[in-house]
């Protein structure tokens, strides 16, 4: 392979973080383009590979066997040439509280174009299942694979211990089944009725109190925000769990029967934060959604730019309240490997995304 034939990418394009480089090795195996990526991660505080991005890069590496360049913790470059030599079952051992969703993205983007094996069975020991600025592995469970699926992708979570930064600690199970027909588009532009909000809200064995129930209060906030305003019947459930650490985290959704998944995105709980202001918090983040008519919310926008834009012969469009900075980033680069062009176009208080 000479560097001819490398697909070279920027790494400081975009908001410069680590979205590059999850999205372009998932794309690289995707559309079969090897890519060196320079300037990894040139816009953060720590500039490089950091350790979840280098065990992302190995875990895709292993499962397709594809050649990945020497690299470590701090490496500023790497190329990676892909392969389609599919495992169909791998173990992950992960010492941190790295995100497992986003740990996976790669993954889950590169597998849209697997037709082989039956079933792709990936057992992860540590990590969290709840992070900052990631997508939960109950919000990718109950909104994003269920999106997926439609459209033939079905992809599975299994949850046996939840993980909270700072030690992580979880025990998960991810089992993929690559698609046997051709992937249907995504077409997402009408939120249509809802007359249900379902909730789930993790809370860890640490915070447990005498007389203090905080997933009562958490609950009770959310059905009191939800009512108040909507006027809609709720389903909150709460549940606690062993972890390492302790923590909260919380997602609100809500099916519309236009087969809409709106949602809140994944909630942590903070010191700062009381239990009442966090269910409202919750509450008032899917009403913005409901109230202006979205069916897409804006973490939901940037897994399902992917799909969209892999399927070549119809065209798909989502409605969103924003175009987020992750979901521009998301736009550009899948462009530099199948130059493939989308619109956006602004109506009133939301914007179609749309490939034709």
């Amino acid at each position: 392979m000479t560097s001819e034939n490398l697909l070279e990418i920027d790494g400081s394009f975009g908001e410069g973080g680590g979205a590059i480089l999850r999205l372009s090795a998932g794309y690289s195996i995707l559309f079969n383009r090897p890519i060196r990526i320079k300037n990894i991660r040139a816009n953060r505080p720590k500039p490089g590979l950091s350790l979840q991005h280098l065990l992302g890069l190995k875990t895709l590496s292993e499962l397709t066997n594809s050649t990945l360049s020497d690299c470590k913790v701090g490496t500023k470059e790497i190329t990676f040439i892909p392969q389609n030599k599919i495992k169909n079952k791998i173990h992950v051992n992960i010492t941190t509280a790295a995100n497992i969703g986003l740990l996976l993205q790669p993954i889950q983007i590169a597998c849209l174009c697997f037709n082989k094996p039956e079933k792709i069975e990936i057992s992860l020991s540590g990590g969290g299942t709840f992070g900052k600025w990631a997508p939960s592995l109950n919000y990718l469970q109950n909104i994003t694979f269920q999106i997926f699926k439609r459209s033939g992708l079905k992809i599975d979570v299994k949850i046996e211990k939840h993980g909270f930064f700072p030690k992580g600690g979880a025990k998960t199970t991810y089992i993929l089944y690559p698609p046997k027909k051709t992937l249907n588009p995504v077409n997402i532009t009408e939120l249509g009725n809802i007359d249900l909000i379902q909730g789930e809200i993790i809370i860890t064995n640490h915070l447990r109190r005498q007389g203090d129930n905080i997933g009562e209060r958490v609950q009770k906030s959310i059905k009191q925000q939800l009512k108040k305003t909507l006027n809609v019947e709720s389903d909150i459930k709460y549940t606690w769990v062993n972890s390492l650490s302790p923590g909260i985290g919380l997602s609100l959704w809500a099916r519309s029967d236009t087969g809409a998944i709106v949602c809140t995105g994944t909630i942590l709980g903070e010191k700062k934060i009381s239990s009442e202001k966090l269910g409202t918090m919750a509450a008032n983040k899917i009403i913005k959604y409901i109230e202006n008519d979205i069916p897409v919310d804006n973490y939901l926008s940037d897994q399902l730019i992917p799909l969209m834009a892999y399927i070549r012969d119809k065209p798909s469009s989502i409605k969103v309240l924003e175009i987020t900075n992750h979901a521009k980033t998301n736009l550009e680069l899948i462009k530099r490997f199948n130059n493939r062009n989308y619109t956006i176009t602004k109506e009133n208080n939301h914007y179609i995304i749309k490939y034709q």
